[in-house]
């Protein structure tokens, strides 16, 4: 018993009638269009034109609908006062799906025209009956059975129940309301489709954002910690090679800096403006910030690098900058081999480097951790390439990356 008052005591069925009298007020500015009409058909019977203006308004009704920015509005405004959770259309619906709008429309406003009208009539009854304000004498049919104010305790009964069927067909509004959003203004199976692509393509971008903030950021944080440290211990005897490693700093952070402003940018959903775009043409640079923190770089170059553009050339230098950065981090201070050979129909990249016993564990194995390996196995598997990433030999680490050219853009 108690169960059954509980929807005329929730707020958002009071909220979902709100929403239903809404519907009914916006079509109001159709009507007038809808008579428009019966003025060169004055001579219609009345139940005629009646006819003729509800065919018109409907006919405008649901023109409306066929909007896509009238869907997108109505998904908004029924996820806010239906507390319906509807996603927002992610393509332009076509088809048998286009009509969905506007039958909702139609059905939307017909359903707030018979509440408002309703529950408005029961309402005054129910605030005019206790007083006898209507000057007459008023009644209330239910269930086959009559009761008739006559300005006593029988008119408090019948304004009690006027008010209570008043809120039942809000109730039953607002519960219909509900069952047709899902169905109507939910996406349909081709824009679930849709919804589920556009989640897939927005995690791979984040992925790869993710990438290269930890390309950009780690590479920089590693060489810039190796070259504060050979600035520290050359600043007095050579403060030329310091100046040149302090200044190497400088360079390596504020690319970092671009990269952090793009990926945070991007994260945010905002305007960020020209993506950090560096490639293999960029790649002498890197390797003189290097040569600057000291390391000692045995580079290996066959082939026309600078033919290889876009997305290779872009993971390439990317792949560089990882391998590199384990280098750095995990070595011995010994050189460190970089080969770089375009050949015909692949590019061939590999990094060689002394690994120190804090590289390898128990058994001898190499170690590793992290998410740079992981991540550029990722990048290679994504453009169809093949990686080879452990020991070489007893004191040497490798990684060896493979990539077909006929992936690049």
């Amino acid at each position: 018993m108690i169960r059954g008052f509980r929807p005329l005591l929730r707020g958002s069925t009071y909220s979902g009638m709100l929403f239903a009298y809404c519907g009914a007020l916006a079509s109001l500015p159709l009507l007038p269009f809808a008579l428009l009409p019966t003025l060169a058909w004055s001579s219609a019977p009345y139940g005629a034109q009646a006819v003729l203006v509800l065919l018109v308004w409907a006919a405008l009704i649901g023109s409306v609908g066929l909007a896509r920015t009238t869907r997108r509005a109505l998904i908004a405004f029924a996820r806010q006062l239906l507390r319906v959770p509807l996603p927002a259309p992610a393509a332009v619906p076509s088809g048998a799906d286009r009509w969905r709008t506007p039958l909702w429309l139609l059905l939307y406003v017909a359903l707030g025209w018979t509440g408002a009208l309703t529950s408005g009539v029961l309402v005054l009854m129910g605030i005019a009956l206790p007083g006898d304000w209507l000057g007459a004498e008023a009644g209330l049919s239910l269930f086959g059975r009559s009761l008739r104010s006559d300005g006593g305790w029988r008119s408090w009964v019948l304004a009690l129940g006027c008010l209570l069927l008043a809120a039942v067909v809000c109730v039953v509004v607002t519960s219909v309301l509900r069952w047709l959003a899902p169905r109507l203004l939910g996406p349909s199976s081709a824009e679930r489709l849709a919804l589920m692509a556009e989640r897939e393509q927005r995690l791979a971008e984040r992925n790869r954002l993710a990438h290269e903030l930890h390309d950009s950021i780690g590479h920089t944080l590693t060489a810039a910690t190796i070259q504060a440290a050979v600035a520290g211990e050359v600043l007095s005897a050579d403060p030329v090679a310091a100046r040149a490693a302090m200044r190497s700093i400088e360079e390596s952070t504020r690319a970092a800096l671009e990269d952090l402003d793009y990926v945070l940018g991007a994260l945010r959903e905002e305007e960020a403006g020209t993506a950090p775009s560096r490639t293999l043409a960029d790649l002498p640079e890197l390797l003189d910030r290097l040569r600057l923190a000291g390391a000692v770089l045995d580079v290996e170059q066959s082939g026309e690098s600078a033919q290889v553009r876009g997305t290779l050339s872009r993971a390439a230098y990317r792949i560089l900058q990882e391998g590199l950065t384990n280098a750095l981090r995990h070595g011995t201070g010994g050189p460190i081999g970089v080969r770089v050979a375009a050949l015909p129909d692949c590019l061939e990249l590999g990094v060689v480097n002394e690994a120190d016993a804090g590289m390898r564990t128990g058994a001898g194995a190499f170690r590793t951790s992290g998410h740079g390996l992981p991540g550029l196995a990722e990048r290679v598997r994504l453009l169809h390439g093949e990686i080879e990433v452990g020991p070489d030999g007893p004191r040497h680490w490798r990684l060896a990356v493979r990539l077909p050219v006929r992936v690049s853009a």
